[in-house]
C-alpha cells in the first residue's frame, strides 16, 4: 500500500466521539444524553445483579420480633429491679454502718470515763471539797453526754450481767466459780458491750460462773473455755 494511501479507513474513525468533527454519530447530541449513553455502554450489566450474589434475606416474623423484644423488656426491668434493691441496701447500711469506725474509737473514751469514776468511792465523795465534788459531777455529765450522742447515732451500750454466756455478743474474760448460779452465766462485766444496729459493735467484756447447776440448753452455740479447757 502506498504511503498515504489509507485503503477503506475512514480518518473519521479515529476520533467517533468527537461531537464536532464532522461525521460523527454523536453530532446533534447534548452532552446529558451523551454521558448517559457512554455510561451505559461502559458497565450493561450494573443494573441487574450478579448470579453469584446471594439473594436478599427474607423479611423476620413480626411475632418473633415482638416476643424477642418482650423478652428484652423483661430482663431489663428484672435487672432495674435488682439495681434498685441493692442501691438501697447499700444506702441503708451506709447511713446506719457508716460512723462505725469512729464510733469504735470513741468506746476507749468511755471506758476510761466510767473507770475514773468507779475509783471514786461513795466516802470519798461524801468528805471531798466542792471544788472536787464539781469535778466529779462534771465527769459524770460528760459521760452522758458522750452516751447520748453515741446514741443518737445508733451506738448503744448494754450490759449483760446475770444472762447466760452468748459467744456472739460476750467475750469471756475470766471464770469465776459460784455454785449459786447456773454455770454459763455471767456474774460480772468487766467492760459493758455496744451494738450499732443489729451489729456488734464490739462484745461485752465479762466473767463466767462455774460450778453451779446446768443451765437450759440455748439455741445458740454456748463457747464455754472453761469446760472445753477442763476436758482437755
Amino acid at each position: 500500500m502506498a504511503a498515504g494511501d489509507h485503503g477503506d479507513i475512514d480518518p473519521l474513525d479515529f476520533c467517533p466521539l468527537n461531537p464536532d468533527m464532522p461525521g460523527s454519530k454523536l453530532k446533534g447530541m447534548d452532552m446529558t444524553e451523551q454521558t448517559a449513553r457512554a455510561e451505559d455502554a461502559a458497565d450493561p450489566g450494573e443494573a441487574a445483579p450478579s448470579a453469584g450474589q446471594p439473594a436478599a434475606a427474607p423479611e423476620a416474623d413480626p411475632a418473633a420480633l415482638a416476643a424477642e423484644f418482650k423478652d428484652r423488656l423483661l430482663r431489663t426491668l428484672a435487672e432495674m429491679e435488682n439495681l434498685r434493691k441493692r442501691t438501697e441496701r447499700e444506702v441503708g447500711d451506709a447511713r446506719a454502718y457508716g460512723v462505725t469506725s469512729f464510733a469504735r474509737d470513741l468506746l476507749g473514751v468511755a471506758d476510761n470515763m466510767r473507770r475514773a469514776l468507779d475509783a471514786v468511792s461513795a466516802d470519798m465523795r461524801k468528805s471531798a471539797e466542792a471544788g472536787v465534788k464539781a469535778f466529779i459531777e462534771g465527769v459524770e455529765l460528760t459521760e452522758r453526754e458522750l452516751q447520748k450522742a453515741l446514741e443518737k447515732n445508733g451506738v448503744r451500750q448494754f450490759s449483760p450481767k446475770g444472762e447466760k454466756f452468748d459467744p456472739n455478743v460476750h467475750q469471756a474474760m475470766f471464770e469465776i466459780p459460784d455454785p449459786s448460779v447456773p454455770a454459763g452465766s455471767v456474774v460480772e462485766v468487766v467492760a459493758p458491750g455496744y451494738m450499732i444496729g443489729d451489729r456488734v459493735l464490739r462484745p461485752a467484756m465479762v466473767g463466767v460462773s462455774k460450778g453451779g447447776p446446768k443451765t437450759a440448753p440455748s439455741t445458740r452455740p454456748v463457747n464455754d473455755n472453761a469446760t472445753a479447757r477442763k476436758n482437755s
